[in-house]
């Protein structure tokens, strides 16, 4: 999916050099920066996403403003109106998102819930503004809370010991958060994102012990590979 969103966002900017070029040359006279053009950079991303992406909640929601944007750039639209009911809208989504996790992250929860109240250890990655790794080598692992903010975390697993279902609760916001696991474990995600994304690049193991990964992207992304 990483692949095929490279590939367009490349032919969009290829197609971007060579229209420059051209009008360097005086061979056309395409206007590029058209009222509203920087709206683009919102709207392309997240139309890949829309087809790329598990998580479509948040690109519907980047095409959205985007094009909202770009009406109010053409003048089809007024800025007063659209500044008034953007930051209601946004907070709205976002209490929806929550909603959303409580609900649909219901696996993750129960099990983190369960290791604090029998005293477990729960591994904990933490980076604002900055990078952390957490790794666990020879360990028994059985649940970890991840939050990156401004930052990034990796939350190596490859060389951990699992022996039962665990799980992962990881929140990016403004950054980004991988998750390495093992070849012979199951994962499960259940993901919200707002004009961010998630990822699983992982083999599906059915019969194997399954990590299920609650995961929040707030203008950030999370990757399990």
């Amino acid at each position: 999916m990483k692949k095929v969103t490279s590939i367009i966002l490349g032919i969009v900017l290829v197609a971007a050099g060579v229209i420059f070029a051209l009008n360097a040359f005086n061979v056309t006279d395409i206007d590029v920066f058209f009222d509203g053009w920087w709206t683009l950079f919102i709207i392309i991303p997240c139309t890949v996403g829309l087809f790329t992406e598990r998580e479509k909640f948040g690109n519907i929601i980047g095409i959205i403003i985007g094009v909202l944007l770009f009406l109010c750039c053409q003048d089809i639209l007024s800025f007063s109106i659209l500044w008034k009911l953007l930051v209601p809208a946004i907070i709205v989504i976002i209490g929806l998102k929550l909603i959303f996790k409580a609900i649909f992250g219901k696996k993750t929860n129960e099990i983190i819930k369960k290791l604090k109240s029998e005293g477990k250890n729960i591994n904990r990655g933490f980076a604002a503004f900055s990078g952390s790794d957490m790794k666990c080598d020879g360990e028994i692992f059985e649940g970890a809370e991840l939050y990156a903010i401004f930052g990034g975390v990796e939350c190596d697993l490859r060389n951990a010991v699992i022996e039962k279902d665990c799980a992962i609760q990881a929140s990016a916001i403004f950054g980004g958060i991988d998750i390495l696991v093992p070849n012979n474990v199951n994962v499960k995600l259940d993901s919200n994102s707002i004009f961010g994304g998630t990822s699983n690049e992982t083999a599906s193991h059915p019969d194997a012990p399954t990590i299920y990964v609650s995961g929040t992207a707030v203008f950030g992304g999370i990757e399990i590979k």
